[in-house]
Order: structure tokens, then C-alpha cells, then sequence
């Protein structure tokens, strides 16, 4: 059994929040200069200059990507054999998100739904927990904004209508969103599950880099076959139109229900901020 201090899982979770908040990944900067060279309209072209601009003046003054620094949102892999001291696992979460956003001077976004009262430390996180073996503890983090998940969707189809229902869904529900998520936008898609689950895997997914192929050959194609299809749309960059609108799809599956085809859709802004770390 390998035992883990609290205070590593809080300082690691801080540095995540204010880095994911900080920095662009470099799968995202690589393709934000590969779309670029392929938009041929003037305002799709200075949308991502100014989003290059935007990245560089972040990573050089240490102000966030975006305002909004979004809800903490966490998948969290803990080995069976491993324990931490000093408090449990989620409360070490929470402790990290409130040491994070405070020292990184991140807006704090979550508040009581109806009264919309803010908890005023950004707590508490989104936690998904899975128990896996070994004696490793992985944390995956996303800053989840309020106008990418706004857009997102959960529906069950039919299960006689299949990948075209699934492509039709997606397609309109990326239409419908148009420039409320801030696009060129990054979408993930579960397929399967259950009501519940659907969402988790959609999230899930847009954990994975942009430039990663999927090992399922006929995911990969989908992936490709929805990709293609979101950019015909044209509603492009910041919806100002042009050939970029998806900077990448990505799809889970799980099995689900005889009667079932559960499907989820949740849309990610251009900044698509999120980092792993294994402790």
C-alpha cells in the first residue's frame, strides 16, 4: 500500500488549474496555425491572429486565456492500493481548486442555482472517480466555460436510427449553437451508456489531444465523417464565417440497452483548456 500526503494532491491540483488557465496546449497551437493557412476569408483569418495573440499575451503575463476560467472539472483515476493521509481524495480535490484559483487570480463561477448565490472559491469540483489497480493516482482537469456548455446536449434516439441519426443530431446541434460557444470549437460525443452516462463520455472525450487518431478504425472514420461535415457549416471562426468551425470531433462509445441509443454532445471552446498529471 503506498501512501500519499494530502498536501501533494492539493498543490498538484492548484498548479493544474492555473496552468490549464494559463497556457494553450500545443496540439491546439499547432492547429490553430494549420487553420489558419487554409482560411481564405480576411475575418477568419484575423480571428485567429488575434487568438495567437491572445495565447501569447497569456503565457507572457500569467493572465488567463479567457475570463471566464470555467467550473472545475475533474476524472480522477485512483490505484487500489494507494491511500492519502491528511484528508480524503475529494476534499484534497476541493482544497486544490480554492488554492489554485485564488493564487492564479481565476474568476470563480460556480454559484446556487437559483439563487445564484457564488460559493466564492470555485468549489465545489466535478469529480469523476474510477478505482483502477496499481498504487498511481491520475488526475485529468478541464475549465469547463458557461457558454460551451450551454450548447451541449443529451437526447435518446431510436435505436433503428443509427449513425445517421447520430451524425444528424450532432450536425444541427452545432448549428443551432452557432457562435455561442466561441468556435472554432472542439466537440465530443458519447455514444451509449445510459441518460447518465452519455454526458460523462462526451466530457471524457475531449480530454484527448486533437492530433491523436482513435485505435477504433470505425470511430476514427466517424471522428473524420462528423469533422468534415461540422466545417461545411461555415459558421468558422468566432461565427464570422469561413472553413473553420470544428477544430476536432471525438467520439466514446460503450455498450447501453437493447431499447436504447443514448447520445451526448458537449461542445468545447477554442481554448479547450485541460491537463493531466499522474502522481
Amino acid at each position: 500500500m503506498r501512501t500519499l500526503n494530502a498536501t501533494q494532491v492539493i498543490d498538484t491540483v492548484a498548479k493544474m488549474c492555473i496552468d490549464s488557465n494559463r497556457y494553450l496546449p500545443d496540439d491546439l497551437r499547432r492547429r490553430f496555425a494549420e487553420c489558419a493557412a487554409l482560411e481564405e476569408s480576411p475575418a477568419a483569418k484575423e480571428v485567429f491572429r488575434q487568438l495567437t495573440e491572445n495565447y501569447e499575451l497569456a503565457e507572457e503575463t500569467g493572465l488567463p486565456l479567457c475570463q471566464d476560467t470555467g467550473l472545475a472539472v475533474f476524472f480522477v483515476e485512483m490505484g487500489e492500493d494507494l491511500r492519502v493521509e491528511g484528508m480524503n481524495i475529494r476534499e484534497a480535490i476541493n482544497e486544490g481548486v480554492r488554492k489554485g484559483y485564488a493564487e492564479g487570480f481565476l474568476r470563480k463561477s460556480a454559484c446556487d442555482p437559483l439563487t445564484r448565490a457564488n460559493t466564492k472559491d470555485n468549489t465545489p469540483a466535478i469529480v469523476h472517480f474510477d478505482i483502477v489497480p496499481g498504487d498511481k493516482l491520475k488526475i485529468a482537469f478541464m475549465a469547463k466555460g458557461g457558454g460551451s456548455e450551454n450548447m451541449s446536449r443529451v437526447t435518446m434516439l431510436a435505436p433503428a436510427q443509427g449513425w445517421a441519426g447520430i451524425k444528424k443530431f450532432v450536425i444541427e446541434r452545432v448549428a443551432e449553437a452557432g457562435p455561442n460557444p466561441c468556435p472554432p470549437t472542439v466537440v465530443g460525443i458519447g455514444v451509449g451508456g445510459t441518460f447518465d452516462y452519455a454526458p460523462i463520455l462526451a466530457k471524457k472525450a475531449l480530454l484527448r489531444r486533437l492530433d491523436d487518431v482513435n485505435p477504433d478504425p470505425k470511430l476514427a472514420a466517424m471522428e473524420e465523417e462528423l469533422l468534415e461535415a461540422l466545417n461545411k457549416l461555415g459558421i468558422g471562426p468566432m461565427g464570422l464565417g469561413g472553413k473553420t468551425t470544428c477544430l476536432g470531433v471525438k467520439i466514446a462509445m460503450s455498450p447501453c440497452h437493447i431499447a436504447s441509443l443514448p447520445l451526448a454532445v458537449n461542445i468545447q471552446c477554442h481554448s479547450s483548456r485541460h491537463q493531466e498529471v499522474e502522481i
